[in-house]
């Protein structure tokens, strides 16, 4: 854990690219999106109106008296595998320890009454650990429990074939939830919590078939971490780590500080569907170092402007967008429902810049520049094999390397009212680059061979997109700005089929 997010490379790197400009933003970098209406399509709204749970016990449930300070987790200890435990209205309290928490056993089920909450008093560290299968959480409120950083509160030892459904866990340290393989959250709230909605990530793994659904991921990451560990890359309303298999599809993602949805480091096989992203801090979604995704019929609006105005700020060429691809593509060799990275249909209304494919020509296996340390391509389990003389040669040169290839943008509607973000330039990017390679000593990527290649081989492409607004474009590196024409033209031939209306904004 603890990777690091870095645009451009280490700060010991030196960096070819340096360039500064003076930011054309009139707002300060303390605005923050103000809109917190629900959304008009059809996302998850389930923070301010959530499910009720049975006011009656089921047959068979033992019941769990919020007076008896612990009995939640003496009657679950007590108890068979199997059972169903249903909370009584009220506020129901684990033993003052801090490591006072309930341990499931495989298939448990835990049923919360209309008003039944599990409260960690601020001073216990979990709700629900331990390493058994199958459990199921429904209808409970779960808060005030204080998870160290990079931990979570439920599921805290990332069991596999959890499923929270119609719960709300929220004003957490660390994370409301953590995930284990085939883990199923829906029609949950996750809200106000430290650090995360939800950290998916498994020690050892595998990580699979995550499905996340109809979900409110709202006002997450309260700690500030970016802040206060700058470049942790540890934030965001929900982290993915490693997982094989996700959907994500119909939630709700907004008002976080920071990245709404962010995968990180050998994801591969996502859908991303369905879902409103809006008002985050940051990007609404990014994309690191993973591979084979759908992002699709979602709408994506009023994002990044805080983290984008600020870079801009800052004299940051860097063109920070609201849907980031860092270092990721399609990978035929690695089996997922697509061989590609391919985002279709999707609305982006308002947002700071467009969409971004990047690659850090300083990053790969092995690099003291990879901030994901110690990990190595899914193509090459074994870093030590990415190692002069060999990382020279193929195959190791292209495999070594994460690669931002086989992305297909396509069918997408952009929308920039630049009166509406406030600001006069850098919020009006699209962007394929990449910076150029010095770093570490030993590399075979030096030059500009990777950014000629995100740019002219690696098959990214956009077409058949509708752009309003006076949306700019942005190829190789940042000191290519491009105008609608040259874009489409030689040598980039990019958004053959598209239209742009630079004075629409709407």
């Amino acid at each position: 854990m603890g990777i690091k997010r870095r645009h451009w490379a280490l700060a010991a790197a030196p960096l070819a690219l340096a360039l500064l400009a003076a930011t054309g933003c009139e707002s300060t970098s303390g605005d923050k999106a103000e809109p917190k209406a629900a959304p008009s399509t059809s996302a998850a709204r389930v923070c301010a109106e959530p499910a009720a749970g049975p006011e009656k016990a089921p047959a068979g449930a033992v019941t769990v008296d919020p007076a008896v300070v612990g009995d939640l987790a003496a009657k679950t200890k007590s108890s068979p595998p199997n059972t169903t435990f249903w909370l009584r209205p009220g506020k129901h309290r684990l033993d003052l320890d801090r490591y006072a928490q309930v341990i499931p056993k495989e298939g448990d089920r835990y049923l919360g009454a209309p008003g039944a909450v599990l409260d960690g008093q601020k001073k216990n560290q979990y709700a629900f650990g331990g390493s058994a299968r199958n459990v199921t959480i429904r209808y409970l409120t779960v808060q005030s429990f204080v998870a160290p950083l990079d931990e979570g509160v439920v599921n805290h030892d990332s069991a596999d074939g959890w499923v929270i459904e119609h719960a709300t866990v929220q004003y957490n340290s660390g994370a409301g939830l953590m995930a284990g393989a085939r883990q199923q959250v829906r029609a949950s709230c996750l809200r106000d919590n430290g650090q995360y909605g939800m950290n998916a990530y498994k020690a050892g793994g595998p990580l699979r078939d995550l499905v996340v659904e109809d979900n409110e991921i709202v006002g997450n990451n309260t700690g500030d971490w970016e802040r206060r560990r700058e470049g942790c890359g540890c934030t965001g309303g929900i982290k993915f780590w490693a997982v094989n298999g996700a959907d994500v599809r119909g939630n709700w993602v907004h008002d976080n500080r920071g990245t709404g949805l962010w995968a990180d480091t050998n994801n591969n096989d996502f859908r991303i569907e369905n879902n409103v992203l809006e008002a985050n801090d940051g990007a609404a979604l990014i994309y690191e170092t993973s591979y084979n995704a759908v992002i699709r019929n979602n709408t994506i609006r009023r994002n990044n402007w805080v983290e984008g105005r600020r870079g801009a700020k800052n004299g940051d060429t860097f063109p920070f967008a609201t849907l980031y691809l860092s270092e990721s593509g399609g990978e035929p060799r690695i089996k997922a429902r697509t061989d590609k990275i391919e985002i279709y249909r999707n609305v982006l209304e308002n947002n700071w810049s467009g969409i971004t494919l990047w690659e850090n020509a300083d990053r790969f296996c092995n690099s003291p520049a990879n901030t994901s340390s110690g990990d190595c391509t899914l193509l090459v389990p074994d870093t030590d094999r990415c190692k002069q003389p060999a990382i020279a040669k193929a195959p190791l040169y292209a495999d070594c390397r994460w690669k931002t290839q086989r992305v297909d943008i396509h069918g997408n509607r952009f929308v920039l009212d630049k009166s509406v973000v406030k600001c006069t330039e850098k919020c009006d990017r699209m962007a394929v680059l990449a910076n150029y390679g010095t770093y570490p000593d030993w590399s075979p990527y030096k030059g500009e061979g990777v950014a000629e290649a995100i740019t002219h081989k690696q098959h990214n492409r956009w077409h058949d997109n509708v752009y309003r607004g006076p949306w700019k474009f942005v190829a190789h590196d940042p000191s290519r700005i491009l105008g609608f024409g040259q874009w489409q033209g030689t040598p980039y031939q990019q958004d053959a089929g598209s239209t742009l209306d630079p004075q629409a904004g709407g």
